[in-house]
């Protein structure tokens, strides 16, 4: 019964129930154009995404692990005991060390983003009163633009 109500139909009617193919393709093309620009700015999105998370990583994270330290022992851990002190009790301090104060996997301190270890100072050297914590960012070179630290 329906054939026959579709065939009594004019063609106007019949021709706007479906998409054409010229439809079709416009369609797919705007597609395409938004997948392409998605895959070509993917390495922007995650990038800054991740030089976020060393931002956090070093003015947030570890600020309040560092103060517990320097809570209980009196002061930062030096450069040469580094944050490896936050993991196991340093030897001349291990009466009043009651960490670990961060949780390191496998006893490993956390990495950045880029798989490099945090570089750490005490006394600092972009803050004279403090400590420098710092990421060597994506060229994973010290010194350079893009190093994120807590200065």
């Amino acid at each position: 019964m329906r054939l026959y109500l579709s065939s009594r139909l004019p063609k106007t009617v019949r021709a706007r129930r479906a998409f054409t193919l010229l439809e079709i393709l416009v369609v797919l093309a705007i597609i395409g154009l938004l997948v392409g620009l998605g895959v070509k700015n993917a390495d922007k999105i995650l990038g800054s995404s991740q030089a976020s998370i060393a931002g956090i990583f070093v003015n947030d994270t570890m600020k309040t692990s560092l103060v517990r330290y320097r809570i209980d022992l009196g002061d930062y851990p030096s450069t040469a005991e580094g944050l490896e002190a936050l993991v196991t009790a340093p030897a001349s301090k291990a009466e009043r060390w009651k960490g670990p104060y961060i949780e390191a996997k496998g006893g490993k301190l956390p990495h950045d983003p880029w798989s490099e270890l945090y570089q750490y100072r005490y006394p600092g050297t972009q803050n004279k009163g403090g400590y420098d914590l710092f990421s060597k960012g994506p060229d994973k070179t010290e010194g350079t633009e893009d190093d994120i630290g807590n200065w």
